[in-house]
């Protein structure tokens, strides 16, 4: 679910507190396009899809990132009523309280 290589690699590149600030600005856009989207703003589906698989590739959500692509080509081919936003929005959820539980066991290790 998350690619803790790539968390490991933004926090050596950025460092530890612009790591914190990266992730925190992360989880507030991303939690912006999931509130519209959990609100039944799909009218810029194609654009908060094509957002959130950067932030989350960016991040290490690897597999939020591979579903938001999957949607991003079903709203290419004409099929974005088809994409499972519910279901998308599970795997944001469940992939940010990972990330979180993750990084607060590697702080305290």
């Amino acid at each position: 679910m998350i690619d803790w290589s790539r968390v490991a690699e933004l926090q050596s590149e950025v460092g530890e507190d612009g790591f914190a600030e990266v992730a925190a600005l992360f989880l507030e856009e991303t939690d912006e396009v999931v509130t519209r989207l959990r609100t039944g703003a799909v009218t810029h589906l194609p654009r908060d899809l094509h957002f959130l698989k950067g932030s989350a590739l960016n991040l290490g959500f690897r597999d939020l990132a591979l579903r938001c692509q999957e949607g991003e080509r079903m709203c290419n081919a004409g099929a974005g009523a088809a994409v499972d936003i519910a279901a998308l929005i599970r795997l944001y959820t469940e992939s940010k309280a990972a990330f979180t539980n993750g990084l607060q066991r590697n702080s305290a290790a």
